[in-house]
């Protein structure tokens, strides 16, 4: 807490303790009371309020570090609440025993005897009234029998002479609605009678009629009362004849209204009582208000001392738990790894020593963790780039320890092997599931080195091995059965405590097959340039020979002469064909790409083998939504007839019970998940037959040149496909059919018209 607000909670203290001094002694002097008390007892209740907000703002605080779980708010939230109750807790037990006694002292102030004749007083005043309205009514109850039998003339002139023998002051006949039928009074100042009102006719129809006791200590005079304090009784009964309300000519009922005025001396006695009650409960009133007026006070100076309190033990418990929460905050601290000094404590006693040595020691760890972090840095420096070059290494890094068990890998290590290696951490090299043969390679190869190196006596560090590794694979498209081929090299470096291994390997399947093709593409050019120039002269020889020859020979020998000359030619042509092949391998031009419906190239080529063997088993399946593609219709065309002549020849070997030979050709729209792992569309062109397929010696290099399973095939025609699939960025894929013999070539297309 700071020093300011500590300055501003004492002055407000002595504030309060001025206030309290002014209060009770405006409680004690009448003159000082009536004059000062409501602005002094305002300033206390503000002051209060003021402490009550600080007390507030403090709690709040406290709360808030609490539910924040800062260090230290447990211990400080205890000190307050300990110094609180050692205050709050005397000053209750005082503010209870002085309420108590202010109340008792009070309360004897006053004749318990007084209240009780008082009121004993007033129970006999309204008795005696109620006799003399009971008195009334009987009267009044003989009176409507005499009446009952009179008519409104009789009525007129008979009413005054009962009203003086019956010793009534005010005397009415009324009819059911409150008009007037007959009166007579007393009272010459009564020029016209109180008439009842609609709500006491409709209560007098009971057989008691209706009773009131009026005047100023009731309920109010009527509209002609006699004067202020006067107390008469008034009665309305029914006129009955023969046990029912009597009837006029009209069918009208008729009322009596007798109003009799109370006895002065009754009247003046109960006014008296009245008044005496009265005063007393006024005084009474005084009473409690004295009472609640010291119960204020007291009240009110036990909220000043119960908020100073616990102003109070915010203070003490923060000078007290200031040091305390210091060395345990530092401790803290130094658990976490945080050795910065703490503030020192300005004081002289044991706390303040022990912040001092807490510093010093905080220092000194502090000098001997920045040696240590400069070496963890630098190491971890060196790992960092280490495992910056294996991350980035496109070959697979692989790590086994002295037993042969896996420690670690990069990423290029899954890649190239497409399997998951983390599951297998720790676990025996060979055991890996699906790469036998893989491993097994290569412990033979640590085995032979170790040997080498126990016979020859050298370090086995200083010697490494290399091979390559020829695995089964599928194709990530389709899945198709392929072949890989590794070169691996390995070497032993330290591990641990011992000595491990460490493999490094790359797949180079794409360099040897990019090495057999430019090697073939050599040769082609070659030979497709020896070639080419002697075949003319033979060809055009061969024929002129025939062309001399032809008029000169018959029979046996123009027979041999033509079929010597056809077999030149046919093998002429054949041999140019070879050689336009072997052109066109070694170098295709580049594509033109132009939009092109792939569909309707395919039914211009389709048209094309109408009519031709075999084209009664050609069967189309074009998709009719199909996008355009970015290709060359030439190119593109030598593609599908490539793969129909192929699928042709194969559907061709089919003989005896067989299946009917059947060629499909398909186009689909695919949607398919890039690297990225957005979803791309492409155009997939399948050709399917139920041939006998792809040998298992042929299927994985297909696309290499002179690869064939054709008789009279080059093996040149699977890698021109392939060749200009990819220089129009597609894939070609080739599997053998699962679900029933014949091989199926697909062929995906990604580049679109319309992307």
């Amino acid at each position: 807490m700071s020093r300011a607000l500590r300055y501003m909670l004492l002055s407000a203290a002595a504030l309060v303790a001025v206030l309290l001094y002014l209060l009770t002694a405006a409680s004690a002097n009448t003159q000082l009371f009536e004059t000062y008390y409501s602005s002094i007892l305002g300033a206390n209740v503000a002051a209060g309020a003021l402490l009550f907000v600080l007390v507030l703002f403090l709690l709040a605080r406290l709360a808030s570090r609490y539910r924040r779980k800062r260090f230290g708010s447990r211990l400080m939230t205890r000190l307050v609440l300990m110094f609180t109750l050692m205050g709050v807790l005397p000053g209750v037990v005082i503010y209870l025993v002085s309420v108590q006694f202010v109340s008792r002292s009070i309360e004897s102030w006053f004749n318990v005897k007084v209240e009780t004749a008082l009121e004993s007083g007033l129970t006999l005043g309204r008795s005696a009234l109620d006799a003399s309205l009971a008195d009334l009514r009987q009267k009044a109850r003989g009176v409507a029998s005499e009446l009952s039998e009179m008519s409104d003339a009789a009525l007129v002139a008979q009413l005054p002479r009962i009203a003086e023998r019956n010793r009534l002051n005010e005397v009415a006949i009324v009819s059911g609605s409150g008009h007037l039928i007959a009166s007579t009074s007393n009272s010459v100042a009564s020029l016209m009678p109180d008439l009842p009102t609609p709500s006491m006719i409709a209560r007098a129809r009971s057989m008691d009629g209706f009773g009131l006791i009026e005047g100023d200590t009731e309920t109010g005079g009527g509209r002609n009362a006699a004067s202020k304090g006067s107390l008469r009784i008034r009665v309305v009964m029914a006129i009955r004849g023969d046990g029912s309300l009597l009837s006029l000519g009209g069918g009208r009922p008729r009322y009596l209204q007798v109003i009799q005025p109370v006895p002065e001396q009754l009247a003046a006695n109960a006014e008296a009582l009245r008044i005496a009650y009265g005063e007393y409960q006024e005084r009474s009133l005084a009473r409690t208000g004295l009472r609640n007026f010291y119960l204020v006070t007291l009240t009110l100076t036990l909220l000043l001392a119960i908020f100073a309190a616990m102003v109070s033990a915010f203070l003490l418990a923060t000078d007290l738990a200031r040091p305390l929460l210091l060395l345990a905050e530092g401790t803290k601290a130094v658990a976490e790894g945080d050795l910065s000094p703490r503030p020192i404590v300005a004081s002289t006693d044991e706390l303040g020593t022990l912040t001092q040595s807490f510093n010093l020691m905080t220092i000194q760890l502090s000098e001997a963790r920045e040696a240590v972090e400069r070496n963890r840095k630098a190491l971890e420096d060196a790992k960092a780039y280490l495992e910056s070059v294996l991350a980035n290494m496109s070959a697979g890094v692989m790590v086994l320890d002295d037993q042969l068990r896996l420690v670690t890998f990069n990423a290029s290590a899954e890649q190239i092997l497409h399997s998951g290696l983390t599951a297998w951490l720790k676990h025996p090299f060979a055991s890996i599931e699906g790469l036998k043969d893989f491993s097994e390679p290569i412990i033979r190869a640590f085995s032979e080195q170790n040997a080498q190196s126990a016979m020859s006596n050298t370090d086995p560090r200083d010697q490494h091995w290399q091979q390559q590794i020829g695995l089964p694979g599928r194709s990530v498209e389709w899945h198709a059965p392929t072949e890989i081929t590794l070169l691996a090299r390995g070497a032993r470096l330290p591990v641990g405590s011992g000595l491990g291994h460490v493999v490094v390997f790359d797949d180079i399947s794409d360099l040897i097959s990019g090495q057999r093709s430019v090697a073939w593409a050599e040769v082609a050019r070659r030979l497709a340039h020896e070639i080419k120039n002697p075949l003319t002269p033979i060809q055009l020889s061969a024929e002129r020979l025939m062309m001399k020859l032809e008029a000169r020979l018959s029979g046996a020998d123009l027979a041999l002469l033509e079929r010597g000359t056809n077999t030149i030619v046919n093998q002429v042509v054949a041999m140019q064909q070879m050689v336009d092949n072997f052109r066109d391998y070694a170098k295709t031009p580049p594509p033109l790409l132009k939009p092109l419906n792939l569909n309707a190239l395919i039914e211009e080529i389709l048209e094309l083998y109408s009519g031709l063997d075999g084209s009664r088993h050609l069967h189309a399946r074009l998709d009719p939504a199909l996008p355009e593609i970015l290709g060359d219709a030439t190119q593109l065309r030598q593609v599908i007839h490539n793969l129909l002549q192929n699928a042709l020849d194969a559907t061709a070997e089919i003989r005896g019970d067989d299946s009917p030979p059947r060629i499909d050709l398909a186009t689909e729209t695919i949607h398919y998940t890039d690297a990225d792992g957005s979803t791309r569309v492409a155009v997939r062109l399948s050709v399917t037959d139920n041939g006998p397929g792809f040998s298992a010696a042929v299927l994985p290099r297909a696309f290499e040149p002179y690869v064939t399973s054709k008789p009279k095939g080059t093996g040149l025609g699977l890698p021109v496909v392939r060749k200009i699939i990819e220089e129009h960025g597609g894939r070609i894929e080739l599997l053998n059919r699962k679900e029933a013999r014949g091989a199926q070539v697909s062929v995906l297309l990604l580049k679109l018209a319309s992307i």
